[in-house]
């Protein structure tokens, strides 16, 4: 199964020391690297940086989005993480991804892809 997230659920779940479910659900998960940066380089020192660094290589597998004219299209309503994890589900055909914002929920939908996540915020 291909699993892709963005960082909400990461957050989410690292929070309520939970982060573990990803890994049981999963088994493993895919990230692009707009999320990786928001989580554990921007992020440092908050809730899902340790956890994502931490399953970097392990069970956590950080990928560069090759189609970059769909990303730069999903940026003018989406953030850099929302819209290069959409991008990337699409390129790898997904079988899921990970999102909790409302906009990106809609635009994974309407894209065809299969989703779920932690919350709507």
């Amino acid at each position: 199964m291909i699993v892709v997230s963005n960082a909400g659920p990461l957050i989410a779940l690292a929070k309520i020391e939970q982060f573990e479910l990803l890994r049981e659900l999963f088994g493993k998960l895919c990230i692009p690297q707009a999320v990786y940066d928001e989580v554990v380089v921007i992020g440092a020192g908050k809730a899902g940086a340790n956890e994502t660094r931490q399953g970097v290589g392990n069970w956590i597998e950080v990928k560069k989005v090759k189609d970059l004219v769909m990303v730069k299209s999903l940026l003018t309503k989406l953030g850099k993480g929302e819209s290069e994890a959409i991008a990337l589900a699409l390129e790898m055909k997904a079988d899921l991804v990970l999102l909790d914002d409302y906009k990106a929920r809609a635009t994974a939908e309407f894209m065809g892809l299969n989703m779920t996540g932690t919350m709507v915020c």
